[in-house]
């Protein structure tokens, strides 16, 4: 790769921009002394479930453990069979594997990234317990088909919501359609706590199994101890939980980032339209989907690079233009990476299951021909310009 030594910019994926506000609040816990699961905590699960609609936020050390975590509180045992879109990063089909349980990976639509809703039922078995929909870039699955065929076939819906921070389908936050939902605030995500996980539930039982599992399987917290009226006494345990508390010292970044949650979305939401009224014009570049019923949170701007119809036949070779496309804009300053992996094609799953590439084909072409352009709030109109000219000037 040639890259110009006077180049203007350096323009990353993604950068997280802290404000005074985060500072200020991180020190808040460190002067408390309270650097545990404790108040912080507990005030960044309610600004959440006030933002999301949801009655109930659990936070967690990460997005993956969010969804552990559901996974054993709604009862998912080995050998049962969890429908998981073959296009969506390695942890949500990792989880399943985590409890013996078989990924059984589903196609997905290529206009939306999202999980094929029309290839769901013939993937179903005696063993099916459970479809995991991934709301992929910050779009919402198409989620009225997933939990019809769930209500259809008793199936538990487990919604993968990394990405979903703003995101809303007909009208409703992702995170309130499945049994549980999964976010995300590791540091290329809309709201970051560094790393960390929040789970939603409208269920009154299931919310309180999930704190308790999350914390050894306590049922009494630390924080409902040491202001209860005998905190010298141990709680008990009526699970064998896991250690997936998120700090307070996190979850002080996090308050401090949903007070300004608006102002983070709607931020991303203004780059994307500019995007989008640039590649327009752009014939081999797909945008990302745009339909009523759903809005976009844009946690990436995540595109299809298709100068040609992709079939089994050329798919190789439109993966190169699309990999000599990045190497010219990264030689310009501007960093890019595919959406993400389609993971029937990585090493342990490919292995186990003895998968063909071709078996999830439109995976494979979101795996080969996506790409995703910096996108985030600070990113300036003077960057954007130069990232659109240099789109412009490559020709394929």
């Amino acid at each position: 790769m040639k890259k110009d030594n006077n180049l203007r910019f350096n323009i990353p994926i993604a950068k997280t921009a802290f404000t005074e506000a985060e500072l200020d609040a991180v020190l808040k816990p460190l002067e408390s002394g309270w650097v545990v699961q404790g108040p912080y905590v507990q005030e960044f699960e309610q600004k959440w479930s006030a933002f999301t609609g949801a009655k109930h936020s659990i936070a967690t050390t990460s997005c993956t453990t969010a969804l552990e975590l559901s996974l054993v509180a709604l009862g998912i045992k080995p050998d049962d069979e969890i429908i998981v879109p073959a296009f969506t990063w390695i942890a949500t089909a990792n989880v399943v594997e985590h409890l013996q349980a078989k990924v059984v990976f589903c196609d997905i639509d290529l206009n939306t990234f999202n999980i094929d809703v029309n290839k769901i039922e013939e993937l179903l078995t005696e063993k099916t317990r459970a479809i995991i929909p991934v709301h992929l870039f910050g779009l919402s699955a198409d989620m009225a088909p997933v939990i019809e065929i769930a209500r259809k076939h008793d199936l538990l819906i487990i919604e993968d919501a990394a990405c979903g921070f703003g995101a809303f389908y007909q009208g409703k936050h992702v995170g309130n359609f499945g049994d549980t939902g999964c976010f995300s605030f590791h540091p290329r995500k809309s709201i970051t706590t560094g790393e960390g996980g929040m789970i939603t539930t409208n269920d009154d039982k299931l919310a309180v199994k999930l704190r308790s599992l999350r914390d050894h399987g306590a049922m009494t917290s630390d924080l409902q101890r040491h202001h209860g009226s005998k905190p010298y006494l141990l709680p008990e345990f009526p699970y064998a939980g896991y250690n997936y508390r998120l700090t307070d010292i996190q979850a002080s970044i996090g308050c401090a980032q949903m007070n300004r949650a608006d102002e983070i979305l709607e931020a991303r939401i203004s780059l994307a339209e500019k995007y989008r009224t640039f590649l327009d014009t752009i014939p081999w570049l797909q945008c990302p989907y745009h339909h009523v019923e759903y809005q976009h949170g844009f946690q990436a701007y995540v595109c299809l690079f298709n100068p040609e119809k992709i079939t089994t036949a050329n798919i190789e070779t439109t993966h190169k233009k699309r990999n000599q496309f990045m190497e010219y804009l990264q030689g310009k300053g501007i960093s890019t990476r595919p959406g993400t992996h389609t993971v029937h094609l990585l090493e342990y799953y490919r292995k186990k299951y003895s998968i063909n590439p071709n078996d999830f084909f439109k995976a494979l072409v979101a795996d080969h021909c996506s790409i995703a352009f910096p996108l985030f709030p600070t990113l300036t109109g003077e960057e954007l310009n130069y990232i659109f000219k240099a789109i412009s000037g490559f020709s394929i």
